[in-house]
């Protein structure tokens, strides 16, 4: 356990966050003797994409009442077992149960920032869209305080300005975020091979007439809230473990990091998707205890 406990705000939307993202995240932190709290848009409590828990709904017949209950793509998409066993664990949290509303939120009463992720828009517009959160973590980047970001949970940093310079939190900074080749290849699986029904269902924002391919993804919206374009970084294919990293078939785990990339620069870290959550979560904690800022 940490010997000086932290109290780290995870604001969420009401519906739609990845669980993995979350309640990984919320289960290292606490495991370390941190505490977490939460926020949503009406301080109503959260629950995850179902999407991501069962995993019905991801295969071709997925639309087909019995048959959605039979599971490929399924299986290999949704969150894994032990996420889905920290999710149910985090049901039960009294902070999760009981978060403030975006309104509410107070600079002084956190030590930390922890931005998730999600890509349903049903959900996740109301947390990316929102002004008072994005106001809030402008002003906490600011502080100088520890702040953490994963997949979409980016996107929101990226448009939450400073106070001081009027600038993207971001700018200026080192990150990475959830990159178009593993999200254009999660839509393109939808569109072919699973979900064709809803073959957006892995794109938060699509493009507009006109717009070249991946304009409103993820990585080109970062990227274009940073100084300059090489601010955003990838797995190098000169790394380690680079196909575990790059191709989308790994997640990191508890005793396994070789498949995770996380970002470090300053007081800020970051992520590209959920299979880099464990060691997102515990590089965090770590820069929490160790009181590291720029």
């Amino acid at each position: 356990m940490s010997a000086m406990p932290r109290a780290v705000l995870m604001p969420i939307p009401n519906l739609d966050f990845d669980p993995s993202e979350v309640a990984v995240s919320w289960r290292i932190l606490t495991a370390r003797g941190h505490r977490v709290l939460f926020a949503t848009p009406d301080g109503r409590p959260a629950a995850a994409d179902p999407l991501m828990l069962s995993g019905e709904g991801l295969d071709l017949w997925g639309c087909i009442p019995l048959l959605k209950k039979v599971k490929l793509l399924g299986l290999a998409l949704r969150a894994n077992s032990a996420a889905r066993a920290d999710y149910a664990a985090l049901q039960s949290d009294r902070a999760f149960q009981a978060p403030l509303s975006y309104a509410e939120l107070q600079l002084p009463d956190y030590d930390g920032l922890l931005l998730p992720g999600g890509h349903r828009a049903r959900g996740m517009l109301a947390y990316l869209e929102s002004q008072p959160l994005q106001d809030f973590t402008g002003a906490f980047f600011d502080s100088g305080k520890p702040v953490a970001a994963i997949c979409h949970g980016v996107v929101l940093a990226a448009r939450s300005r400073s106070p001081r310079s009027g600038k993207s939190a971001l700018y200026g900074r080192k990150t990475t975020a959830l990159t178009w080749k593993l999200e254009r290849s999660a839509w393109k699986l939808m569109r072919f091979c699973g979900r064709f029904w809803d073959p957006a269902y892995y794109r938060t924002y699509g493009e507009q007439g006109g717009e070249a391919a991946g304009y409103r993804s993820v990585q080109a919206e970062v990227s274009r809230a940073l100084a300059q374009p090489g601010d955003f970084l990838d797995a190098s294919p000169a790394a380690p473990h680079f196909f575990r990293k790059s191709s989308g078939l790994f997640r990191d785990s508890a005793g396994d990091s070789r498949p995770a990339f996380v970002v470090t620069d300053g007081n800020y870290v970051s992520a590209r998707w959920p299979g880099d959550v464990h060691l997102f979560a515990k590089t965090f904690a770590e820069l929490l205890e160790t009181g590291s800022g720029r």
